[in-house]
């Protein structure tokens, strides 16, 4: 039986390897501030939160199980990913640091963009699908209890490495602010970023097909 300290380290490895989750709170603290970045995560949480309760009821496994859905969703995600970057590396496209032109959106808004960016990411159900039950001891009973307790240790290790990623980002924008020849650096950056995630993403959903 794996110990809760093995869960808690690889949940650490997972909540500290960049994703798709982490760029958008990224670059939303970046272009409105830490708050802004916080209500993003915020959405994004609600996404695990889905996931987590969707794998204790069974209810991923079945998803999953229904041909062509999990591809349906990985390329949705990784369209949504290319569009962003599209807005940043397109001629013309703005530095997300540029806090005084970035679009300025409304929290309702910055939820939702952080929910369908979580939600758009199949590779969330297969890590609560796929790493939750190494750790659960069906032996001790109370199985959907002990997969509540994992999976929001889990989720507390996402909401405070991202958490430190909207503050840290927040405090990097206005830094940068005033240095006009990084902006166009930065852009480039984290839009090159978003591109390389969704067409990964794309990658995957070719190969999820292949083997389907």
């Amino acid at each position: 039986m794996r110990t809760m300290v093995e869960f808690i380290t690889l949940g650490g490895m997972l909540a500290v390897t960049p994703g798709p989750n982490m760029v958008y709170v990224m670059m939303r603290s970046v272009a409105q501030g830490t708050k802004a970045g916080l209500i993003s995560l915020a959405g994004v949480m609600l996404g695990y939160l889905t996931y987590m309760f969707g794998a204790a009821f069974g209810i991923t496994t079945l998803f999953l199980a229904i041909p062509g859905a999990g591809r349906i969703l990985a390329v949705c995600g990784a369209l949504y990913l290319l569009y962003l970057a599209w807005q940043m590396l397109r001629p013309g496209g703005r530095s997300p640091l540029q806090i005084e032109a970035a679009s300025i959106e409304r929290p309702r808004r910055l939820f939702a963009m952080g929910a369908t960016t979580s939600l758009l990411n199949p590779k969330l159900a297969l890590i609560f699908l796929s790493l939750l039950p190494q750790f659960i001891d069906y032996r001790a009973g109370g199985v959907f209890r002990q997969s509540l307790t994992l999976g929001f240790s889990l989720i507390f290790a996402f909401a405070s490495v991202n958490t430190a990623v909207a503050a840290f980002s927040g405090n990097l924008a206005r830094f940068l602010s005033t240095r006009p020849n990084w902006l166009g650096v930065q852009r480039c950056v984290m839009g090159a970023m978003l591109f390389a995630l969704g067409a990964k993403m794309a990658l995957d959903a070719w190969h999820w097909s292949l083997s389907a």
